[in-house]
């Protein structure tokens, strides 16, 4: 799978982005190591949405995904998860694509350790999870991710034969809309 070298794809509305995204990598540095993980399940979310933080306009909770492109937006979830996403679309629009699971690739002793040296082969099969795992928290809010610690490497799009589209999970708001899409067949995904 080659390496792209731009982000330019991120400028896109989330929707169409999101896909796009799957079979990218996430590579985080931590202490020391170099974990990676392909992306293999994502979500959508825009200002025009119901059910995504920027519906109600931008507020200094949601100002990153109002933001550039190629920024995390990192939030706090149920008094006890960070749940992180990359940033699309245009400056001034609030968009951005919730990473719901990723593929462990390097590093996984670590991811593991930081999951609580979990041994279930579910280790980053959910957006918290995922965080758990990399080490996110709301100090990588508003983080560049063309840089260190925590880089996403972008490769060419997959097939759409590929790719499944599905209605989104755990959201009360706009359930119908189907704006999830994961990596068919791949045994890392939240939800089948």
């Amino acid at each position: 799978m080659a390496v792209v070298s731009d982000f330019l794809f991120l400028n896109e509305p989330a929707e169409q982005v999101a896909p796009r995204l799957l079979g990218c990598e996430l590579v985080r540095e931590l202490n020391g190591e170099r974990l990676r993980g392909r992306i293999v399940e994502v979500e959508a979310y825009d200002q025009t949405d119901p059910a995504s933080h920027s519906y109600r306009g931008q507020t200094k909770r949601t100002d990153v995904m109002f933001g550039p492109a190629g920024f995390l937006y990192v939030y706090f979830t149920y008094g006890m998860h960070f749940c992180m996403n990359i940033v699309t679309g245009s400056v001034g629009h609030g968009s951005a694509v919730l990473i719901r699971a990723i593929e462990p690739l390097a590093g996984e002793t670590l991811m593991r350790q930081n999951r609580g040296d979990r041994t279930d082969p579910s280790i980053t099969n959910g957006p918290a999870k995922v965080c758990q795992a990399l080490a996110i928290d709301a100090t990588l809010n508003g983080h560049d991710l063309h840089q260190a610690p925590l880089q996403l490497v972008v490769h060419e799009a997959l097939d759409d034969s590929c790719v499944v589209q599905a209605t989104r999970i755990g959201i009360s708001q706009a359930q119908d809309v189907r704006w999830r899409f994961y990596i068919k067949g791949n045994p890392h995904v939240s939800h089948l």
